[in-house]
């Protein structure tokens, strides 16, 4: 049974509809900002809640894209597979984004959770009503798709100009603001990406990312806490490495 069938049991113990919604990572940063309690209602009235364990399967590369899903708590990845059947991980993905809209009928990419997490699934053709119903909400919506195109653009920018240290840098300076945006505070950060993914999205070898890791670790920039929490004790370095203007020192 798919995971998400499995798990179609509303959370308990969290108050009404429009109040679920209200504690909900896309409440602050995801596309239900600009609702009002009312709009919440609705909304959450259209959806399905589910909660997921690490490694549970949110949709497949080539399922039919009837549903669009946003990830309301936890950590998420996006993967391609390859023609010659390589996996390649091209995101990553936090509470309050938005996961498989397309205009395609097949979804180009497959996303998994990373950690125990929560989705709302909501079927295309309903949430295209609810932007007819809610311009506020359509506004929002093009709001982060711009802002993913830039991310994306960046990450380009990346791969084809920063060193490995570089890019090692960057990716972990934007996964500890992801996280302070969503109201986490800190010091440590959830880093629930092994090295290998961090590697393939990043275009390097599970070795090379090793290698930048430890060396950040000797320099005293950060501190690992067990498999996956980290500290960003300098972050001013890392920011000024991680922003194209240091050197590799690996």
């Amino acid at each position: 049974m798919h995971p998400l069938d499995a798990t179609r049991a509303l959370m308990d113990g969290l108050g009404s509809e429009s109040g679920i919604c209200m504690k909900c990572g896309s409440r602050s940063v995801g596309l239900c900002a600009p609702l009002d309690a009312a709009a919440l209602d609705d909304m959450s009235g259209e959806s399905e809640r589910l909660t997921l364990e690490p490694r549970d399967t949110i949709f497949h590369q080539g399922d039919p894209s009837r549903f669009v899903y946003t990830l309301t708590g936890g950590m998420a990845r996006l993967t391609r597979v390859l023609p010659d059947g390589r996996q390649a991980v091209i995101g990553f993905r936090f509470a309050g984004d938005i996961l498989g809209f397309t205009p395609q009928t097949e979804h180009a990419f497959g996303a998994e959770m990373l950690t125990r997490g929560t989705v709302c699934r909501l079927e295309r053709r309903r949430l295209e009503q609810l932007f007819r119903r809610y311009p506020a909400m359509e506004r929002r919506f093009l709001d982060l798709c711009l802002r993913e195109l830039a991310q994306s653009q960046d990450h380009i920018l990346a791969l084809g100009r920063f060193s490995a240290e570089e890019r090692v840098a960057a990716f972990l300076v934007s996964l500890a603001e992801a996280q302070e945006r969503r109201g986490h505070v800190g010091p440590v950060f959830e880093l629930p990406a092994t090295r290998a993914d961090m590697g393939e999205f990043l275009g390097l070898t599970l070795e090379t990312v090793s290698r930048a890791i430890s060396a950040f670790r000797k320099r005293g920039w950060i501190i690992l806490h067990g498999h996956s929490g980290i500290e960003l004790v300098d972050r001013a370095s890392l920011v000024h490495l991680g922003s194209g203007e240091g050197a590799d020192a690996a």
